[in-house]
């Protein structure tokens, strides 16, 4: 297992010049020590929601703005001695700045790996999340406000989506701490952590066709650290990264990062599966079913009505939606994934943008009526790729028109 290794005169002086920088007094320094280690409690879930707002420069002109979603869940295993091995599922999604619009799924991950108390990670080599990594580790001696450390982190980039680069690099980065003091946040005391790097990253000379040669850029962030769960409650950042090119041209991407961690307290399926069946009579909502599914609890709404090749919501439609949001209102701490579906019918890239559509007017539905905050909710489309009746009758072709709701359990 890594070990942390300081000089203590190197301590002293960064110490120092983070106390004279941040205004930090040298009575601070005086103040109770705190030991910060990582906990992990078997059994353990949350999910961690992080929203990145993006602007996009080509040759440091302004290209366009886009809005992130991280949706990450998390499962803790406690395998003793100060060492915790975590799941983690990620969905990604996108939105090019419409606040008043919900984020489209666009691409999910999974990883497991490990961790040790001080915030080492070992994840396996075909797992390319997290991005960031051993970010952030602790010293292995207690601290107090004002105090200042360093360590390396990796930083990992998969061009395959950008650049078409079947191949994904890792880089060390060298990372600044500061331990700041405390702060109130939502009632609680939080311990406030300065973390800072800067990347530099020259690619090899052997790729092939357009691809970046080098990639540089910084990130400042300041962490809320809950030291009752031993791990992140919420983090801020501001960040640019910049890949020059090979045919001279350079990407960059600034923005801010906000994150938060949800306590997730999900219901038993069993329980949930059994209200939501007796809830569907209660409602009289036609041609509805509920089933458990690879990720939650899934609401599958058939035979929904659209204009032909439209996404305009029906009066009619709106009615049925309204008892859906009545049905889903017992549940209002779990995230929503809407699902798009269409019958076979045209060419599949009509039925692939139709679905994703039709999802959308769906879901921005549902946040209009306050049905879940932006946050909560997903959707994607999935086009006529999964049916559940054959497409050759209009009873079949009726049924794959429809949306699906899962509670997200995951």
């Amino acid at each position: 297992m890594k070990k942390l290794v300081f000089r203590s005169a190197l301590l002293r002086v960064m110490t120092a010049a983070f106390l004279l920088v941040s205004g930090v007094s040298e009575d601070v320094s005086a103040q109770d020590e705190q030991l910060f280690r990582f906990l992990f409690i078997d059994g353990e879930q949350y999910r961690i929601l992080s929203v990145v707002d993006q602007d996009v420069y080509i040759n440091e002109r302004f290209s366009h703005s886009a809005e992130i979603l991280n949706r990450i869940s998390v499962e803790v295993f406690d395998l003793g001695e100060g060492i915790g091995r975590l799941r983690v599922a990620y969905d990604v999604s996108e939105e090019n700045m419409q606040a008043d619009e919900v984020f489209q799924l666009s691409r999910s991950f999974e990883t497991e790996y490990r961790q040790n108390e001080l915030g080492f990670m070992d994840v396996p080599r075909d797992f390319v999340r997290p991005m960031v990594r051993d970010v952030p580790v602790f010293p292995e001696y207690p601290i107090v406000p004002g105090t200042a450390w360093s360590n390396s982190g990796t930083e990992v980039h998969d061009l395959s989506e950008s650049f078409q680069i079947n191949e994904r690099f890792e880089f060390r980065i060298p990372v600044v701490y500061q331990y700041l003091g405390v702060e109130e946040v939502e009632g609680r005391t939080m311990d406030v952590l300065s973390v800072r790097y800067s990347m530099f990253h020259r690619f090899p000379r052997t790729l092939e066709g357009m691809h970046p040669v080098a990639i540089s850029g910084f990130s400042s962030q300041r962490h809320y650290w809950d030291r009752l769960r031993g791990r992140i409650h919420s983090y801020e950042e501001e960040y640019e990264i910049m890949y020059t090119l090979s045919t001279g041209d350079t990407v960059s991407y600034q923005g801010t990062a906000e994150a938060r961690v949800v306590e997730t307290n999900l219901p038993d399926r069993t329980d949930v599966l059994d209200r939501l069946r007796e809830r569907l009579q209660e409602l009289n909502i036609p041609d509805t079913d509920v089933r458990e599914s690879d990720r939650g609890i899934t609401v599958s709404l058939e035979d929904i009505q659209f204009p032909p090749e439209s996404a305009q919501l029906l009066p009619s439609e709106m009615d049925k939606l309204d008892r859906i949001i009545d049905l889903l209102s017992e549940y209002p701490d779990t995230d929503l994934l809407i699902t798009g579906h269409t019958a076979l019918a045209g060419t599949p890239e009509g039925r692939q943008r139709l679905s994703e559509a039709r999802a959308a007017a769906v879901g921005n539905y549902l946040l209009q009526q306050g049905a879940r905050s932006r946050d909560q909710l997903i959707f994607r489309g999935v086009g006529g790729e999964e049916p559940v009746a054959p497409n050759t009758s209009e009873e079949g072709r009726r049924r794959n028109r429809r949306v699906e709701f899962t509670i997200l359990q995951d």
